[in-house]
């Protein structure tokens, strides 16, 4: 059964994310070392029947035939929330309209319930169903922003260079927060 993934700024193409000028360089020795590793692990957990929403900052500062390239080799169904850097993003063949913000629900495997997710490249403090529980995802911050109880970056920076799935966000947000509600 097919399932959702959650990811942002992956930066394919980008050397500068690489430079010691950034608050937290990529581990990397080369461009083309930093877009193999997302490929791959991309296509570690993703199947090709799965769902990716992306946050933002897909490709950044490379020419269009690589992140066509790039893109094509990855598995699932692919849609972009668009972000400050996704003028490339504007022009990829992607499974749906590029957004500037999307609410979502998701219902996959192994979940007793639908949760409400609100999608935007940038981290809120408040958006529209927080009060029915939805969550807010995030990416932009590159994990240098403290995550609320409902709310948390879902950037590669984050996760090991994954996508993630909504459970996995429950996981992390309910170790994070013990003592909060995150469920509705």
């Amino acid at each position: 059964m097919a399932r959702t993934f959650l990811s942002a700024d992956h930066h394919i193409g980008h050397a500068g994310i690489l430079s010691e000028k950034m608050d937290a360089p990529r581990p990397f020795a080369s461009v083309t070392e930093h877009d193999e590793t997302l490929v791959a692990c991309w296509n570690a957990v993703v199947r090709p029947d799965d769902t990716v929403w992306h946050l933002g900052n897909f490709a950044y500062r490379c020419r269009h035939g690589h992140t066509l390239r790039v893109l094509h080799r990855l598995n699932g169904r692919k849609f972009l929330v668009r972000d400050n850097h996704d003028k490339i993003g504007e022009s990829l063949p992607l499974n749906g309209p590029v957004m500037g913000v999307a609410r979502i629900h998701v219902q996959d495997p192994g979940m007793w319930a639908p949760v409400g997710l609100w999608l935007w490249h940038y981290a809120l403090r408040t958006w529209p169903h927080r009060h029915r529980g939805d969550l807010h995802l995030y990416g932009h911050s590159h994990g240098n922003l403290l995550a609320i109880s409902n709310s948390l970056d879902v950037g590669v920076d984050c996760w090991g260079w994954t996508p993630v799935t909504v459970p996995q966000v429950q996981s992390r947000l309910a170790e994070l927060f013990p003592d909060a509600e995150i469920t509705p």
